[in-house]
């Protein structure tokens, strides 16, 4: 497993900026897919975006295509989810995550980190 580490969240206004990072370690981390997903208040944990090892592949929700990216650095052990255009509906914990496959489907990544709480204001 990976040890995952979120950090950068807070509150934004409507229409602003955010950029979340992921801080891992652990000897094979690189081989791994990095994950996003949040979870707001009352609602299951949704996927928010992937990426594959090499950063070749991406996928988004397509709640936040066009207005997240997701990156990673496999020299800093980071990944990134720079969040723009934000609205009140991405208020929510974000959660980072690691695993084997590249899925949108939260049972199939085996690392989590402790999440990261986002709102946006209105």
């Amino acid at each position: 497993q990976v040890h995952l580490i979120e950090s950068g969240g807070g509150l934004v206004q409507t229409g602003g900026s955010l950029r979340l990072s992921c801080a891992a370690s652990g000897r094979t981390w690189s081989s791994y897919i990095m994950g996003w997903f949040r979870q707001a208040p009352g609602k299951e944990r949704e996927f928010v975006a992937a990426m594959s090892r090499s950063g070749g592949s991406i996928d988004y929700a397509d709640s936040v295509k066009g207005r997240f990216t997701i990156s990673r650095d496999n020299a800093k052990n980071t990944v990134y989810l720079q969040m723009n255009s934000m609205r009140p509906g991405d208020t929510a914990v974000y959660y980072c995550a690691a695993g084997p496959i590249s899925s949108r489907l939260r049972n199939l990544y085996d690392s989590w980190g402790q999440g990261t709480q986002v709102t946006v204001s209105s």
